[in-house]
């Protein structure tokens, strides 16, 4: 009964910000690095950002850099994105990941639209 459930996606404007959050359950939370993906239309899938098993180590997207930020909440089983300076191009379907050392889970995927 592995979940990893999506939220907080939608409709901004250019320059706005959006907090994605992804809430999982059904596996030992701790064992897993978590990321955050997102697939640009008429782009490949991309990893947007990603943190350790515990909070410390992060990578970002030369895209992202400066704009997002991801952090984990361990006892809530859950990890975040914070978008900032938002832009058309970020528009996608955005996909919370977790990894273990041999397995990794995917959520369903949530719309971000930046549109003026």
């Amino acid at each position: 009964q592995v979940q990893l459930v999506e939220s907080g996606g939608g409709l901004v404007q250019p320059g706005g910000s959006l907090k994605l959050s992804c809430a999982a359950s059904g596996f030992t939370f701790t064992n897993y690095a978590t990321s955050w993906f997102r697939q640009i239309p008429g782009k490949e899938r991309e990893l947007v950002a990603s943190i350790s098993n515990f909070p410390g180590s992060t990578r970002y997207a030369d895209s992202v850099k400066g704009r997002f930020i991801i952090s984990r909440d361990n006892a809530k089983n859950m990890w975040l994105l914070q978008m900032n300076s938002l832009k058309v191009d970020d528009t996608g379907v955005y996909y919370c990941s977790a990894s273990g050392i041999r397995m990794t889970f995917w959520g369903q995927g949530i719309q971000v639209t930046v549109s003026s």
